[in-house]
């Protein structure tokens, strides 16, 4: 990364979750409030709508502060270094405790600077595991086997060419040209699942098995993020009207541009959904039943 270089969106993010807190006070919740577009799009997907303009988004933070109780903060855990957009992986904090986790896309006006476009999602805290991919298989079980795609291999080095090249390019063709681009150490998060996986051949089987007819990631929106990316998604299934929105997060290596982090987190079908409310009105510093020791999930795995 050049040294001295500005990444504008996560900086500006730094400042707001770290500086000002806008999760959890209000000067920090009107602040957020201060640099959004007048037209800026929030798509909270804890909630059954999406928020639109500089006075919602506002007065959507500033319910948000209140809903912790000043019982808790927000820790970025990871942030990607985009310029135009960025992401971040983030966990709510409570004393000694640590608590729901999720991540935010949030996307800068070209002209202005200001926050146009948010999206976050909390991790479910029912985590189904294969009974998602169960499902989605059911949905789709009449599709017909595609022709598998074509593209032109390349080996992109930065992160969010390297998200690109796999979801625009390389997706429903081979799994083996996608494995290539994975480091032998990644780790890789999804938030269906309780554990994370570990090295390539678990990632390798987690791929082959969402690779199936019928289901299409469709990627929405990507930062410029050089070492990390974070974009957005929807999933499409053959035989269902509905689409599953989601947002995930990349990190390379800095000298062999392999994939070494993953987080991916999907929206719940429900909203709010019925566990989360519940916690987060008997823990509204944690947003969870049972909080872990603090720091005891490095990176917030």
């Amino acid at each position: 990364k050049p040294a001295g270089k500005v990444r504008r969106a996560r900086e500006l993010i730094r400042s707001l979750v770290e500086e000002e807190e806008c999760f959890s006070t209000e000067k920090g919740a009107k602040a957020f409030g201060d640099v959004c577009a007048v037209d800026v799009l929030y798509e909270d997907c804890y909630e059954p709508q999406p928020i639109l303009g500089r006075v919602d988004v506002t007065n959507h933070m500033l319910s948000k502060v209140k809903q912790r109780q000043n019982r808790g903060s927000v820790r970025i855990d990871r942030i990607t270094d985009g310029d135009k957009a960025c992401g971040f992986a983030w966990t709510w904090t409570s004393g000694t405790s640590e608590g729901l986790r999720g991540t935010t896309f949030i996307e800068l006006n070209a002209n202005t600077g200001e926050i146009q476009y948010i999206r976050e999602i909390p991790e479910p805290l029912y985590k189904p595991g294969d009974l998602t991919l169960e499902l989605l298989k059911a949905v789709t079980k009449d599709a017909q086997p595609k022709e598998p795609a074509q593209y032109e291999q390349r080996t992109p080095t930065m992160a969010s060419d390297v998200a690109k090249y796999l979801f625009c390019d390389v997706q429903g063709s081979s799994v083996d040209e996608s494995m290539r681009l994975f480091d032998d150490s990644i780790i890789y998060r999804d938030f269906n699942y309780e554990e994370v996986l570990r090295g390539k051949d678990e990632v390798r089987k987690f791929i082959e098995d969402f690779s199936f007819p019928g289901i299409t990631f469709v990627p929405t929106k990507f930062d410029d993020g050089e070492l990390s990316s974070c974009f957005t998604w929807e999933v499409t299934l053959e035989g269902a009207e509905d689409t599953i929105k989601g947002i995930s997060l990349y990190e390379i290596d800095e000298v062999s541009r392999k994939i070494t982090y993953v987080r991916d987190v999907p929206e719940s079908a429900i909203k709010p959904p019925i566990l989360g409310k519940l916690a987060r009105q008997l823990r509204p510093g944690l947003g969870v039943f049972s909080g872990v020791p603090i720091g005891s999930r490095e990176g917030g795995k």
